[in-house]
């Protein structure tokens, strides 16, 4: 049996393909490979396969740049940002946030505020509505968590009148005008407020100085309070504001002597002292607030 040549044309052989045949030469019976031609069509295959490999690399490459490049405009959505810079508005063509100067002020100042002191220092400014009632008003006055009954009232021009002791002198001395007097009670603890009035702070500063525990006004007793301090020991202070000297005498109404125990009657004379220095005090601020508004 003879293995003859086929009718027809010969299959080429494609080592990627299953069940080609390979080619053999043509010369003889030995079916020996043509080598030189199985490595001709190999090397045509990958050159190709190369090509096809590079050319679908590019075309993936322009596709993310595009891809990426509309990503971009997308996120940015300003239809200026879109524009080449050519089509922008010119920098004259930008409105700026002021169109005009800035304006100008004329440089002021506030005046100083009146001094309440300035008021309360001399006759000749403190010239309010003085008397009793002004510098004590009411029937009765609470201070904390104390109340205390209004009781008698006096006023005097005649200074030396209504004081004891070493006062008298030092009152006409240092030209004293004019001597308040108020009384108010708690319990059984009355304290009477001495104010003395002055053309000037100076005179009542010095008038203050030369005082003594001996410098006491005298107790005012009457309108249902009774009389006070009149031998027994009490409590005594002076002080002063402005053209104001002021001083209290406080003890029992029933004639018991004041001790360093009984601290009610400190208190009490506390309380009153602190009370007619702001009354002082809210003179001087009513003055200067009401000079400050009429200019």
């Amino acid at each position: 049996m003879s293995f003859g040549q086929q009718g027809g044309p010969q299959s080429q052989w494609d080592p990627w393909k299953p069940h080609s045949q390979q080619p053999w030469n043509s010369g003889g019976d030995s079916r020996t490979p043509d080598w030189a031609a199985l490595a001709e069509a190999s090397e045509s295959r990958n050159k190709r396969r190369r090509l096809l490999f590079i050319g679908g690399g590019a075309l993936a490459t322009v596709g993310i740049a595009a891809a990426v490049a509309v990503a971009v405009v997308s996120a940015n959505g300003d239809e200026a940002s879109n524009k080449p810079t050519a089509q922008l508005p010119a920098t004259a063509d930008i409105p700026s946030g002021s169109t005009g100067p800035a304006p100008s002020f004329e440089p002021t100042s506030a005046p100083p505020p009146l001094d309440p002191n300035d008021f309360i220092a001399s006759a000749k400014k403190d010239t309010a509505p003085l008397s009793p009632e002004t510098l004590f008003p009411g029937s009765q006055l609470t201070l904390g968590e104390t109340l205390y009954k209004k009781g008698p009232t006096a006023d005097t021009k005649d200074c030396s009148s209504a004081a004891l002791k070493t006062l008298p002198k030092i009152l006409d001395a240092n030209g004293c005008t004019r001597l308040m007097r108020v009384t108010y009670v708690n319990g059984g603890v009355a304290v009477t407020v001495g104010v003395a009035v002055f053309d000037t702070e100076a005179q009542a500063t010095k008038a203050k100085g030369q005082t003594d525990d001996k410098s006491i006004v005298k107790a005012l007793s009457g309108k249902g309070v009774k009389p006070f301090c009149n031998a027994a020991v009490c409590r005594t202070t002076r002080n002063s504001n402005g053209r104001y000297a002021y001083f209290t005498v406080t003890g029992f109404t029933s004639g018991k002597d004041v001790t360093t125990k009984d601290t009610k009657v400190f208190a009490t004379d506390d309380d009153l002292q602190r009370f007619t220095f702001d009354q002082i005090r809210r003179r001087g601020e009513t003055q200067a607030s009401a000079a400050a508004q009429a200019g």
